[in-house]
């Protein structure tokens, strides 16, 4: 199983192809069951396509959307493993009884935690409603929790109470605890406070909508129910804050979303949480589609390896006596990849030599059974290859396999982006206020731009503006050379980054 992963899709599909027992920890806030608009965070088509699918049959065709989903959840975490769901009183004695309780069995509930906070409130016949539930399972007896790791203080009143009663001051006998205990702190009750939401966290950590769940709370689930190198999963993962913050406490993890937004917000605030970071984790982004140039300009053994893989193939682990093949399926037939386009006749002939050397017995047994002997995996062919095969076919009953990497993967082109630079004004100290509109151009349609103010080619693109809806920013700068770069996402989650080196002097101009 890849780990350290942002994967685009429906997790429900993505779930089934993840290993039975493999995953550590499970957080999922699914969209609450509220029918509210502010639930629609990003707005793209996988996002709304989620949200009025969930709706379609009422409480019913809901319980039956998250059912399914949590069933797979379950196979796949361990038997150590705990698994929290965030929701809210619309649905949440539904969640419990008619899913929870079932396939976890009651047994293993161990907390309806409470999560309370604050913000405006326009209830003027009920208490307002500002408080969540997490349900917390396991799967067995043995499971991890970590309690040391999530002490709080106590108060100063019950530290000054305890201090006092140490000392037998007045003839007191003592006999609770050490006050060296109580000031380790104690284990927090099932109602948590102190962890603000909304408006409230700090800026830093807000990245722009107001159901985004703060770091505080990830941060103490994932230490209770995890340890270094423990697998996390988010199957909802929304503004990514599950997975920055399993990034930080050096867990592995797997983030999973329908939106494009979501994948791609989450990927550059990774980017910028360890942008300094030397020793930060690699991770990879699985999109719907793939970048065309990427792909054919990759490395070439990783790339080989990948679309092997694909394809439902094993590529070879050595690059030696291997006649020239990369790969074999199941049944042993050869693969070849070519990493290039318009493959030509002189591929087929040694492909053809190379696949009778390898396994002479299969090749016979597969001319025999009307099998391919072998496919050739390339970004296209040219006349004279695909010419050769037929000829093959017709007359010798061989069949070679021309496959494209566009069969085995979607690909597409990456946007395409042009930035204008207008000055705006100009004041007595030189102080330039200039606007820049970014303008983005592909065929699935632009999802959002991101802007880096300050950016370093070599440390790579870090996002001061993560999403920015128009591409428009207009910013004050001071005489020198600024290094400002803009990405643009479009609705395949494929990026493009212009780059622009301004210069602001007597003049702005932009610098080559």
């Amino acid at each position: 199983m890849s780990i350290n992963k942002l994967i685009l899709g429906d997790c429900l599909e993505i779930l089934k192809t993840i290993e039975t027992d493999s995953v550590d920890l499970i957080y999922l806030d699914p969209p609450f069951f509220s029918n509210r608009n502010y639930e629609v965070i990003w707005g793209d088509e996988g996002e709304i396509r989620s949200f009025q699918d969930r709706w379609a049959g009422g409480i019913d065709h809901y319980l039956d959307w998250l059912n399914v989903r949590v069933k797979e959840m379950y196979r796949l975490l361990k038997s150590t493993g705990s698994f929290f769901l965030h929701c809210d009183w619309h649905a949440n004695a539904y969640i419990r009884v008619k899913i929870l309780d079932r396939i976890f069995g009651e047994t293993n509930f161990k907390n309806e935690i409470i999560w309370c906070y604050n913000g405006p409130a326009k209830s003027t016949i009920a208490f307002p409603q500002k408080h969540d539930t997490i349900f917390r399972y396991v799967k067995s007896d043995n499971f991890v929790f970590n309690k040391d790791e999530v002490l709080i203080p106590y108060n100063e009143a019950t530290l000054k109470r305890r201090s006092y009663a140490e000392t037998k001051k007045k003839g007191i006998a003592f006999k609770g605890k050490d006050i060296e205990e109580y000031s380790k702190g104690r284990l927090p009750f099932d109602w948590w406070d102190g962890i603000y939401s909304g408006g409230q966290m700090s800026a830093k950590e807000r990245i722009g909508y107001p159901t985004q769940k703060p770091e505080a709370l990830l941060e103490r689930i994932i230490k209770c129910a995890s340890n270094d190198g423990d697998i996390v999963l988010d199957p909802f993962m929304g503004g990514g804050t599950t997975i920055a913050v399993a990034d930080k406490l050096k867990r592995k993890w797997i983030g999973i979303d329908q939106s494009v937004a979501a994948v791609k917000v989450t990927e550059m605030r990774l980017h910028k949480q360890n942008y300094s970071n030397l020793f930060a984790s690699t991770f990879t982004v699985q999109l719907h589609k793939y970048d065309y140039d990427t792909l054919r300009y990759a490395n070439a053994f990783e790339f080989e390896s990948w679309i092997i893989q694909q394809f439902g193939g094993t590529s070879n682990t050595k690059q030696r006596n291997d006649f020239g093949l990369d790969g074999k399926m199941p049944d042993g037939t050869p693969i070849q990849v070519k990493r290039s386009d318009n493959i030509g006749r002189n591929v087929i002939d040694n492909f053809f030599a190379a696949v009778q050397r390898s396994d002479k017995r299969l090749f016979d047994n597969n001319v025999t059974g009307s099998k391919p002997v072998g496919y050739i995996i390339a970004f296209s062919f040219a006349k004279g290859a695909v010419q050769e095969v037929a000829r093959l076919k017709n007359d010798e009953n061989i069949i070679i396999k021309l496959v494209t990497v566009e069969e085995i993967v979607p690909i597409a082109k990456k946007p395409t982006i042009k930035v204008e630079i207008n000055e705006l004004s100009r004041d007595e100290k030189g102080i330039c206020e200039i606007e820049l509109a970014a303008l983005g151009q592909s065929e699935s349609g632009i999802e959002f731009y991101s802007w880096d103010f300050n950016y370093d080619s070599e440390k790579g693109f870090k996002a001061d503006i993560i999403r920015d809806m128009e591409g428009k920013q207009i910013l004050k700068f001071q005489a020198g050379l600024h290094n400002i770069a803009v990405k643009v996402v479009d609705n395949d989650g494929l990026e493009s980054i212009e780059v622009i080196k301004l210069k602001v002097n007597g003049e702005v101009k932009r610098e080559k």
